[in-house]
């Protein structure tokens, strides 16, 4: 006997059904016997599809309601107040955004209900913020080589074996925009191997001096001694002068491969992940523009280093053609400083005083009112920039309830706007266009050659013949107007102006 299809097996467990409950209890077992040599069902999936309906097995047994609307409600705040982190680092967020909020007094939540969120799984997470984040819906110059780039040793990322907090790696991200010629600012990134920890600074040109000037000051922030810094090819890195001052500051200079960019994967990440996703892809150029850059990456350095988790690769084992990658539980680089064995006490005791007096609301606050100023900046002429006044601390907070129906928050997400592009030169026919128009409204299936020949006689030794097909251009638009108006009727013109003769 051939398997039945599950149609069949459908139709012969309806059919049986309604006389397996009416039926006898040896009748059943008799009905139930011949149903499963027919079906090939097991025989407690048998029993169960022929007793459906009667009393307890009707229908699935829906699952209890365990978060309700002033869970989700709250989350939404808390994933709004994290800039929109995944699921999987929310959850690790969760207890440090909490206690900051509540401490700062824009948190009071009911014991049930902070419970249940601290309590609430990533996979929970994503699927309760999936309906909302359903409508939320980046030239190749080869360096030369010589003495210097040669004296400098590479390193790739397989060559970082669980460096002390101190090892950087630096590159630089250009805000050009769409056009890398001229003049433009770029972004100097450091990114911590051991911890994550990342700061940004804008250069207002590429000059090896102003580069060594600005990562004396970012290393008056970082929390920890630079130990060593990591480079790519560049020449505005690669050059005697931030050599010398590695050398005179005992920082261990080293770079990648050329062409490599898995070589510098930690700052490559953060490129994408802080200063991308931060500043965008408009084009700054000027001191204004460096300056407004300057004071998002002061509020910007506390927000990612302190509340912003993310995940750090473990291992890699390659398996053929797939590789396995075990990842760390996430957490932020301020906790990994801090776990960090070779971190000393007295930096400990520095971080946990910055961490007490942080509002993150206030910083997302801040970041929000310098991202509109910056995207004014790109977008809009000096007269209608807004002011730059942040907006009150109240409202912000609630607005975060209800922002995720915006959609893209961020200003610098929004798509630039193009200027829209008009005639690159003058008119060559602006003098004849009259008479053409006069010529072609009286013979209409006149070629542009023809008319072309027509003008050059009128106007001897002005419109050369390689404004054919210019003129070929415009009888298109002509004859497309002549069309719309046989299709749709005439066309609405001004009534002629009547010369209102006077006696002879």
């Amino acid at each position: 006997m051939g398997r039945l299809s599950m149609a069949t097996r459908k139709e012969l467990t309806t059919a049986v059904s309604e006389r397996y409950r009416a039926s006898t209890r040896a009748e059943k077992a008799r009905i139930l016997d011949e149903f499963v040599v027919v079906t090939g069902f097991h025989r407690k999936h048998a029993m169960r599809l022929l007793r459906r309906g009667e009393g307890p097995f009707a229908g699935r047994r829906a699952r209890p309601r365990i978060y309700d609307e002033a869970e989700r409600n709250a989350l939404i705040l808390l994933w709004e107040a994290s800039d929109r982190v995944c699921g999987k680092r929310l959850k690790a967020l969760l207890p440090i955004l909490l206690e900051a909020m509540e401490r700062h007094g824009h948190f009071d939540l009911a014991p049930e209900i902070r419970g249940k969120l601290l309590a609430m799984s990533a996979a929970t997470i994503d699927r309760t913020l999936g309906p909302i984040r359903e409508g939320l819906g980046r030239p190749r110059r080869r360096p030369a080589a010589h003495a210097l780039r040669r004296s400098i040793p590479i390193r790739t990322s397989a060559d970082w074996d669980d460096p002390a907090p101190g090892f950087v790696e630096a590159d630089l991200v250009a805000h050009s925009g769409p056009s890398a010629r001229g003049s433009f600012i770029q972004t100097l990134v450091l990114t911590d191997i051991a911890t994550g920890w990342t700061e940004c600074a804008p250069l207002l040109v590429r000059e090896q001096t102003l580069l060594s000037t600005v990562l004396t000051e970012l290393r008056k922030q970082l929390p920890f001694a630079l130990l060593g810094l990591d480079t790519d090819n560049d020449t505005v890195f690669m050059n005697e002068t931030l050599k010398a001052y590695c050398v005179a500051a005992n920082i261990v200079f080293t770079r990648c491969r050329p062409y490599r960019k898995n070589d510098q994967a930690f700052v490559e990440q953060k490129n994408g992940a802080v200063v991308r996703r931060m500043v965008g892809y408009r084009r700054f150029e000027g001191l204004e523009a460096a300056t407004l850059l300057a004071k998002l990456y002061r509020s910007a350095r506390l927000f990612v280093n302190f509340f912003q988790p993310s995940f750090k690769l473990i291992a890699k084992q390659r398996d053929g053609a797939r590789v396995r990658k075990t990842y760390s539980p996430p957490a932020t680089p301020h906790q990994r400083l801090v776990a960090d064995p070779r971190t000393s006490d007295a930096v400990r005791s520095r971080l946990q005083e910055i961490y007490a007096g942080l509002d993150p609301v206030l910083l997302l606050r801040d970041i929000r009112a310098v991202q509109e100023r910056l995207a004014a900046l790109a977008d809009t002429p000096p007269a209608m920039r807004p002011d730059g006044t942040a907006q009150p601390i109240d409202l912000f907070l609630a607005s975060l309830r209800t922002a995720w129906k915006d959609g893209a928050i961020r200003p610098t997400d929004r798509p630039i706007v193009k200027a829209k592009r008009g005639r690159r030169r003058p008119d060559p026919l602006v003098k004849a266009t009259a008479d053409l128009r006069n010529w072609f409204e009286a013979e209409p299936w006149r070629t542009g050659s023809e008319l072309l020949s027509r003008l050059q006689a009128e106007y001897p030794g002005d419109y050369p013949d390689k404004l054919l097909r210019t003129l070929q251009r415009r009888l298109k638009v002509w004859r497309s107007e002549q069309a719309d108006a046989l299709l749709f009727g005439p066309l609405i013109k001004e009534p002629p102006i009547l010369e209102i003769a006077g006696p002879h």
